[in-house]
């Protein structure tokens, strides 16, 4: 995996040019203040044409949007979403920018993993879209036996107020073929690498279609990330795919928050909320996190 990593990183430093970035996050502000942390929700809300019956999109969007501005995020790595979607859950979150495109076209068409981020706390420094799959800048390319194509968003924020960055990627990996997977862990964990020494502190969202023993996401581990839900809550269950059914919330945790050394975990949480008609707003849980930069003597 080591050397499949090592690979992918000398072919995206060719196909992704790398564009200016800043120094260390920062624990402190410029005027010794601790810095404020970032709140950070990851959520596949299943996409808005299904025919889920009593759970289709129409029925669920206000709980859905209600859910996430109750968290009072910083960040949204949002899965599934249709671009319809997208605009629905922007128009009610007036102050949240967004970075990707659909993974049909490379435009508006399919799925999208969108990023949103609170504009007023932060930049866009630089960001975009890639495939994963052998043709990483090629519009709805797909390898290794995936079903769909599939892609990763990334962005660099950085904070207005601090000047600290942090890089932010979301995905959806396929959910058929473990090769897939396997390449798509390493083809981010590449990308991210890439950025070079002395970037940023790193996220990695998404709904990753595998459990915490897989060996794709073992291989984000092996690359030094860490999920934030179990740095804090290491023996919870964690079950994250409830299929629109209650008590259907025991099974493998499959949705993640990773994050890199020099971020601490301060909270984590897969949130069970339901709508006002006692059903889930999404087939998925939420999973969220506030993270802060730290030194990594402080890192946990």
């Amino acid at each position: 995996m080591m050397k499949q990593i090592l690979l992918w990183a000398a072919l995206l430093l060719f196909v992704l040019p790398l564009a200016g970035r800043g120094g260390q996050a920062r624990a402190r502000s410029g005027d010794g203040t601790e810095e404020r942390p970032v709140k950070i929700v990851s959520y596949n809300i299943r996409y808005g044409t299904a025919d889920d019956g009593p759970d289709r999109w129409e029925r669920r969007r206000g709980a859905v949007i209600e859910l996430l501005r109750g968290q009072r995020p910083d960040v949204i790595g949002l899965q599934e979403a249709l671009r319809f979607q997208i605009d629905e859950i922007r128009e009610a979150m007036p102050g949240m920018a967004e970075v990707g495109v659909g993974r049909d076209d490379g435009r508006a068409g399919g799925e999208h993993s969108q990023i949103l981020f609170d504009a007023g706390r932060f930049v866009l420094a630089e960001g975009g879209t890639f495939w994963l799959s052998e043709t990483p800048r090629t519009p709805g390319s797909r390898s290794w036996g995936s079903a769909f194509p599939r892609i990763c968003v990334w962005a660099r924020l950085v904070d207005r107020a601090t000047g600290a960055g942090l890089y932010v990627y979301n995905t959806h990996w396929d959910h058929v073929s473990q090769e897939a997977r396997e390449r798509s862990a390493a083809a981010i964990a590449a990308h991210a690498a890439a950025r070079g020494v002395g970037a940023d502190p790193v996220v990695i969202l998404g709904d990753l279609n595998a459990g915490e023993e897989n060996p794709a996401v073992a291989a984000l581990r092996e690359a030094g990330y860490r999920d934030a839900f179990r740095v804090l809550h290491p023996e919870a269950a964690g079950g994250s795919f409830n299929a629109f059914r209650v008590g259907h919330e025991g099974g493998e945790k499959i949705d993640y928050v990773f994050v890199s050394p020099g971020l601490e975990v301060l909270s984590a949480e897969i949130l069970r909320d339901r709508t006002p008609e006692g059903r889930w707003p999404s087939d998925h849980f939420p999973v969220t996190a506030a993270v802060r930069p730290s030194g990594p003597d402080q890192a946990r």
